[in-house]
């Protein structure tokens, strides 16, 4: 199954200089806990609740902070045209933006899209890889 058959599309892009409260009321109303960041049409980062909490309110930054300040500004994607993720646990990551071969947003994949659309299988390998401590991803290696 190719990565474009189960993704999830119509995905919303945050801005780097939105405060982390606008985006935590986005990720509200989308029922989403992650973000893609994007700056004049260019991916440059990703922000996750667990960033807000983790990187903003944990280090007594405030709700009008930058969302440059908290955000993983190294993304890791995939393409809509590939065999879907085996990567995503060597990666340490639940979810990855998943770009055209023009480098251009067209969705996000995620552990919960891999499971609903028949790669259980997948979904399950990942998780177990992700779940171990530490890695790149780490909140405490910032």
């Amino acid at each position: 199954m190719k990565v474009g058959n189960c993704m999830t599309r119509n995905v919303q892009v945050a801005n780097p200089e939105q405060s982390i409260r606008e985006v935590a009321e986005m990720m509200g109303r989308l029922d989403a806990g992650v973000m893609p960041v994007g700056d004049h049409d260019r991916l440059v980062g990703m922000i996750t609740d667990r960033d807000i909490a983790i990187r903003g309110v944990a280090l007594g930054k405030g709700p009008d902070t930058k969302v440059r300040d908290v955000m993983s500004p190294e993304v890791k994607y995939c393409f809509d045209d590939e065999d879907v993720l085996e990567n995503m646990g060597d990666l340490q990551v639940r979810r990855l933006p998943v770009l055209n071969r023009d480098k251009r947003l067209v969705g996000i994949i995620s552990l919960g899209d891999l499971a609903t659309n028949g790669e259980a299988a997948e979904a399950g390998e990942a998780l177990s890889d992700i779940s171990k401590p530490g890695g790149e991803h780490s909140q405490t290696a910032h």
